[in-house]
């Protein structure tokens, strides 16, 4: 099984154990972070047996009084003046308070039904907008627009802030919830009022959500004239590190050494992240076995460092890795080591910083905590999920570009790799 990466979340079938994710959410964490609609709750969650014990008050922290918790409960059932109070919906607040208290915005409480849908399992083809989201700056945002999904097409950008959803303020949601209320059917419409950076205010933009299919890994060859002479340059786009991931870029390596070429763009841009393990086997295309891809560094215990398992078949051809605000979690990770080792010139724009871990703990009556328990740091020591990506050249994407289908960062990246 593999060791997960992130909140977008890949989810294996078993709901007995506890499940760990990195949260690219940066805002998926990623976070985590989420594609709405599309492989909610399922990026690399590992479940293990959870024992339930009830703790008494001898056993609680003597720092503080959790008598007062038990006092305002019994203050409310006493004087509120609509009678009976729902008890359940009481102490779910009451953890959820508590959770919150926290101050990490990937630590949150599941409701049994919220829970459910955080494991929603749907393999590649889902019904939603092909959006991640996640948290910025206490507010929820979008990671990344999955390529030709309903948020591209409706013109939704990496860190648009979503202020309303159908008309309700997202101010004090959860990405959880705020999935919750994006997704839907195929055929349905969602109205997202979008903050965008240089806009003078607000605006919304109306999404039909539909059927999502990915392929997580295209690739492609580009002829670039140098001095007089042709240069073939294999452009490899990663658009998530999914099931398919390992198997697909397998087949782009293969064909790469067939066509004989003098470079490689590996293109990570508004590529929420995936799986740990497929990032650590992506990366050892280049790396040499043995060499250490990223660490993590955990909350108990000693770091866990993650090696690169050979092949290195891509080794001596020369890359350039494009990287941009959307770029999160596993794509940070494949990002950073190929630049701690000077394999990979990074173009573009700064990455989303998104590098955190969460591990899914059951609880009771159907109820889970998701933790923050770890961060990912690169070769050189850099922490993903404080300082994101730098790029070594910065070339911006405006809406403009994007509106008359240029690509200056692309243009900049075919031209270092073949310089």
């Amino acid at each position: 099984m593999e060791t997960p990466l992130q909140e977008q979340n890949y989810l294996n079938k078993s709901s007995n154990r506890t499940l760990r994710i990195l949260a690219v959410i940066a805002i998926f964490a990623v976070a985590g972070s989420y594609v709405l609609g599309y492989n909610t709750g399922k990026k690399g969650f590992i479940f293990q047996p959870k024992e339930f014990k009830i703790i008494n008050q001898a056993d609680a922290p003597k720092t503080v009084d959790y008598q007062l918790l038990w006092d305002a409960i019994d203050t409310i059932n006493q004087k509120y003046i609509d009678k009976p109070v729902d008890q359940q919906k009481i102490l779910y607040g009451a953890v959820k308070g508590a959770i919150d208290a926290v101050g990490d915005p990937y630590t949150v409480f599941f409701q049994p039904s919220e829970l459910e849908s955080f494991k929603t399992d749907l393999k590649g083809s889902f019904d939603g907008i092909g959006a991640e989201v996640g948290m910025s700056g206490g507010n929820v945002v979008v990671v990344a627009p999955l390529d030709d999904s309903p948020a591209a097409r409706a013109g939704l950008l990496a860190k648009d802030a979503i202020v309303q959803v159908n008309g309700e303020s997202t101010a004090g949601w959860s990405v959880e919830q705020a999935v919750n209320k994006i997704r839907g059917p195929k055929g349905t419409e969602v109205t997202l009022t979008i903050y965008r950076e240089g806009k003078t205010k607000p605006f919304d933009v109306k999404i039909v959500r539909d059927e999502i299919v990915v392929k997580s890994v295209k690739w492609e060859y580009k002829n670039v004239s140098v001095n007089g002479q042709n240069k073939k340059i294999a452009v490899v786009t990663l658009s998530q590190f999914g099931d398919d991931t390992k198997s697909l870029f397998s087949s782009a390596v293969n064909d790469i050494l067939r066509q004989n070429v003098n470079g490689i763009v590996l293109d990570l841009r508004n590529d929420p992240g995936g799986y740990l393990q497929t990032a650590v086997d992506i990366a050892s295309n280049w790396i040499p076995e043995g060499q250490v891809v990223v660490t993590e560094d955990r909350s108990e215990g000693m770091p866990q460092k993650y090696n690169a398992e050979g092949n290195n078949r891509l080794n001596g051809i020369k890359t350039v890795v494009l990287i941009n605000g959307g770029s999160a979690s596993a794509a940070e990770i494949l990002a950073g080591a190929l630049h701690d080792y000077n394999i990979g010139e990074l173009v573009g724009e700064k990455s989303f910083g998104k590098g955190s871990v969460q591990e899914l703990v059951d609880l009771a009556s159907g109820a889970a905590v998701k933790v923050t328990v770890a961060k990912w740091i690169t070769p050189d020591g850099k922490n993903l999920n404080k300082d994101g990506l730098n790029p070594d050249v910065e070339v911006k994407m405006t809406e403009d570009d994007i509106n008359n289908n240029r690509d200056p960062q692309m243009d900049k990246a075919l031209q270092e790799v073949t310089r």
